[in-house]
């Protein structure tokens, strides 16, 4: 195997890894045997976007397809969690952070109230299910953020992620799948490619 065919190699390794990372992990939410879930801090939550204006009763894990009213489900799967109060918030990826998100991307925002699309206050949810309603209104990227306040109010635990509104965001994989094509032609222009597509072409002229 040449050069030019370990890199193509490598780009492919590498798209493949892009795609699989995207699929199972953004931040503080992750699939877990078909499962969507949210980890803040310790504790975690079964976590549920859904568009019943234009889904019905489909379930998104992140990634929602249409720019429409969102309602995002957790259900508590720790009791400690029903003694927190807890606040949602919807920012606009300013920074361009993408899934790799974290808390730190969120308090390096200058000023986070204009990055804000949605905001719900804390509140303790002694049910173990907490709902927000969002209604986008233009697609694009976005960072979702879940706070939980310790009940001694002095210690808080949140949770990050990175999701698209209104289709997939495919990033750089265009970038990678352009160089896997100028490495494909490279190798087939280095290997005398081009000189036998001129020969079989000229021969062909010449057999008419």
């Amino acid at each position: 195997m040449n050069r030019l065919s370990r890199l193509a190699c490598g780009a492919v390794l590498a798209l493949f890894l892009l795609a699989n990372q995207s699929v199972y992990a953004h931040g503080g939410v992750v699939l877990d045997e078909d499962v969507c879930v949210i980890n803040i801090g310790f504790l975690s939550a079964h976590f549920t976007v859904y568009q019943p204006e234009t889904r019905a009763n489909e379930e998104f894990c992140e990634d929602i397809p249409d720019v429409t009213n969102s309602v995002f489900v957790m259900e508590y799967l720790h009791d400690f969690l029903r003694e927190m109060p807890v606040d949602f918030r919807i920012i606009r990826d300013v920074n361009k952070v993408g899934e790799f998100a974290r808390w730190e991307d969120v308090q390096a925002i200058e000023d986070l109230e204009a990055a804000t699309v949605y905001y719900q206050s804390p509140a303790v949810q002694a049910n173990g299910n907490y709902m927000a309603e969002y209604a986008f209104d233009q697609k694009g990227t976005y960072i979702g953020v879940v706070t939980a306040l310790h009940p001694d109010g002095e210690r808080e635990y949140n949770a990050v992620f990175f999701f698209q509104v209104g289709g997939p965001d495919l990033g750089t994989i265009p970038l990678f799948l352009g160089l896997m094509v100028c490495l494909q032609l490279g190798y087939w222009w280095s290997n005398g490619g081009w000189k036998k597509l001129r020969s079989r072409v000229a021969g062909s002229d010449t057999s008419q």
